[in-house]
């Protein structure tokens, strides 16, 4: 489908298999038409890309998180979430224009400014936020009934996590410390001091934490980035009306929020892309499930089946 569309109109068929992580799934398709067409992108709209980013992983983390608490019988796990994430929904509509599919990211920069008071409510929501997610701890994590549907239960070690090719909060919940903000850095990510957050025990809880303690890393990115986005700019470079790339193929990835997301372009001086491929993180999580269930209960499965950090949409693409 992408081979016959230009770059532009792509954007918004790109961001349907993940809704609720649309930043970043486009992340590294803008990285690498920006590396076929030779754009650069302004420091001002670095910024604003890695705060959409953070925004984004925390609503997609919360959705994530309240299904879990579907799968798990707490019915409290799952509204926390589903409220406190409306906090950070907004700050995207007011951002981008829309509350779920943004189109934001587009090669060269961002689609639109954000508000002028953007950074003082932003702030005070993160601030807000971080608090809310920290009372997590005492009502889920905490919880005896949690902890006995997933303590111990799916346990992958770290080389089988490194064998199956797992990624994200998956790797890392196995003592894999691998974050591709901290391996490799992209836009303006080298300029903040981003914290991977890494289990050892490998299991289902382990799995569920990792993107919680995900979301407390971001509000610290978040106030970073706000603190040194330059307070004016530029933030696209213009293109021309469907512009040729090279013959050339190129490769970027991101860390989205269920792990490393990639986007493989071959152009071939075309207005479209030659070749279009997205290797994605809830297909690779999903590959480690049938090691996990071996000898398992049948009533751990949706413990371990959730906790892969998985989107069935995005996998199949």
């Amino acid at each position: 489908m992408a081979e016959y569309r230009n770059y532009i109109l792509n954007i918004p068929h790109l961001e349907r298999p993940i809704i609720h992580d649309s930043c970043n799934i486009l992340y590294p398709y803008c990285l690498a038409v920006e590396e076929i067409l030779g754009l650069e992108v302004p420091e001002r709209a670095k910024y604003m890309r890695v705060i959409a980013s953070e925004l984004n992983r925390c609503v997609y983390t919360q959705y994530w998180l309240g299904i879990y608490g579907i799968f798990l019988g707490h019915s409290t796990m799952f509204m926390w979430p589903m409220g406190d994430r409306e906090l950070f929904i907004d700050l995207l509509e007011k951002m981008t224009g829309a509350r779920v599919t943004h189109s934001y990211f587009v090669p060269g920069g961002v689609r639109n400014d954000i508000p002028a008071n953007f950074e003082d409510v932003c702030l005070r929501q993160v601030n807000y936020f971080e608090k809310r997610i920290k009372e997590y701890a005492d009502i889920f994590y905490d919880n005896p009934i949690l902890i006995h549907r997933t303590e111990k239960t799916g346990i992958l070690s770290r080389e089988d996590a490194i064998r199956l090719g797992t990624t994200g909060s998956v790797l890392r919940a196995s003592g894999v410390d691998f974050d591709v903000r901290k391996k490799e850095p992209y836009d303006v990510y080298e300029e903040l001091d981003v914290h991977s957050n890494v289990l050892k025990e490998g299991d289902s809880l382990a799995r569920s934490k990792i993107p919680w303690l995900d979301m407390l890393e971001s509000c610290n990115i978040i106030r970073q980035a706000l603190e040194k986005m330059p307070k004016s700019g530029s933030i696209r470079q213009k293109l021309k009306p469907n512009p040729r790339g090279g013959d050339v193929s190129v490769y970027k990835r991101v860390e989205s929020g269920r792990g490393s997301l990639g986007c493989y372009i071959v152009s071939k001086n075309k207005p479209e892309p030659y070749r279009l491929k997205l290797s994605v993180p809830s297909f690779r999580n999903l590959i480690a499930l049938p090691y996990l269930l071996k000898g398992e209960k049948l009533g751990n499965m949706p413990a371990v089946y959730w906790s892969l950090n998985y989107w069935p949409v995005e996998a199949d693409r």
